[in-house]
């Protein structure tokens, strides 16, 4: 025949596409209490990349095994076993390698039933360059990848552990919650909390109501909640906080620190950087600073100016009703001005002879309050005013 060489190339051709969609393997239908249980093991070639994408049901995937595996765990909680196969047929499983990728599919055949759950686990090497889960709903749990992670969920919550490569997490509603992970993380939850343990890269993380909290990050963090509190305890880089309403609490910076609420109370441990704080209503505490511009609409403002080897700029400390403490240490150059422009029943107090303090207005009239003075020669300036509140210049401890 002239057309055997065609023939036969063409038959291999198939014969290839049949092995790259490797049939599901060993299933197993039992009663479950009340439900109908079905389980579906298998194995995939060799990969380096793993897509696993389901309509619904929770995933989890490990790192650490000598190929990829399986174990597919559905339920049906129906009355009959007829009722039961009926289901787990119409949500068809299928597992193939196409190219350096190893898939693995859920896909409901007309409408997903409310009485239906489902587990999928997989076994993977350590070193998959990309492990990328989809599910419109269920939880997702990855650990132990060597490579890039990418986990999105419908509503579900998202934990993911021990990432090598960068972490994308995206989910509608749930929390998320990371372990150690290098490389660049985004996390991103329509109102479920984020918490990060250790953080290599640098940390996007959003959330429209929940809390956020970085124990430990060596690259910058930018972090910003709709209305939850703000937690990050020591960050390398710079911070950039935000929430619409909550406390923003941080711990050591090793640059400069960006933080603003809508009402809640700002507290900071110490920053290398200069310091943006900014709230609508609530106090300020800022402590092992170089600068701060801070400012709120009602609470008090303490502040402690230290000589932090980062970059020292003009401050400025600002409320509309509250008093103002700040603690100046020994070798911090700075030149002062300070108002309290309601100054009846109020006062301006200082442990330094070079800061001078005077005041304006009769006894029975408005009267205001000033002081200026230059410490150490003089430098950036420090600008502190209050409407109502007493202002206080303190020597602090190094």
């Amino acid at each position: 025949m002239k057309n055997t060489p065609q023939f036969v190339r063409l038959a291999s051709l198939i014969l290839l596409a049949l092995c790259a969609h490797l049939a599901v393997g060993q299933t197993q239908i039992g009663r479950e209490g009340n439900a109908w249980g079905q389980t579906i093991t298998g194995s995939l070639g060799a990969a380096k990349n793993l897509h696993v994408r389901v309509d619904m049901g929770s995933v989890t995937v490990h790192g650490g095994a000598q190929n990829i595996t399986y174990v597919i765990h559905s339920r049906s909680y129906t009355s009959s076993e007829q009722d039961a196969r009926h289901q787990f047929d119409s949500y068809k499983i299928s597992s193939y390698v196409r190219g350096d990728t190893a898939w693995i599919v859920g896909e409901w055949e007309g409408r997903h039933p409310h009485h239906f759950s489902g587990d999928f686990t997989i076994s993977v090497p350590r070193n998959m360059e990309l492990v990328k889960i989809e599910t419109e709903g269920g939880s997702v749990d990855a650990t132990a990848i060597a490579g890039r992670v990418e986990a999105e969920s419908g509503g579900g919550g998202i934990h993911v552990d021990d990432i090598g490569n960068g972490l994308r997490a995206e989910t509608g509603g749930g929390s998320i919650d990371v372990g150690t992970a290098s490389g660049d993380l985004s996390l991103h939850t329509g109102g479920g909390s984020i918490h990060v343990h250790h953080a290599n890269g640098r940390v996007t993380a959003e959330t429209g109501g929940g809390s956020i909290e970085i124990q430990s990050g060596a690259q910058d963090a930018n972090v910003e909640t709709g209305g939850g509190s703000v937690s990050v305890r020591q960050c390398n880089g710079r911070v950039k906080a935000s929430t619409g309403g909550g406390s923003i609490d941080l711990g050591d910076i090793g640059g400069p620190a960006d933080i603003e609420t809508g009402g809640g109370n700002i507290k900071l441990v110490s920053a290398k950087g200069p310091v943006r704080a900014e709230t609508g209503g609530g106090g300020i505490e800022l402590y092992g600073i170089p600068s701060a511009h801070a400012e709120t609409g009602a609470g008090g403002i303490t502040v402690k100016l230290v000589n932090t080897g980062g970059e020292r700029t003009d401050s400025v400390l600002e409320t509309s009703a509250g008093d103002i403490t700040v603690y100046i240490a020994p070798d911090v150059a700075v030149s002062i001005r300070a108002n309290v422009d309601l100054g009846n029943g109020h006062q301006i107090t200082s442990d330094f002879s070079d800061i001078h303090i005077s005041s304006e207005g009769g006894q029975w009239g408005p009267k205001t309050l000033s002081a200026q003075g230059n410490l150490n020669g003089g430098g950036p300036m420090l600008k502190v005013r209050t409407t109502t509140g007493n202002i206080y210049f303190k020597r602090a401890n190094q």
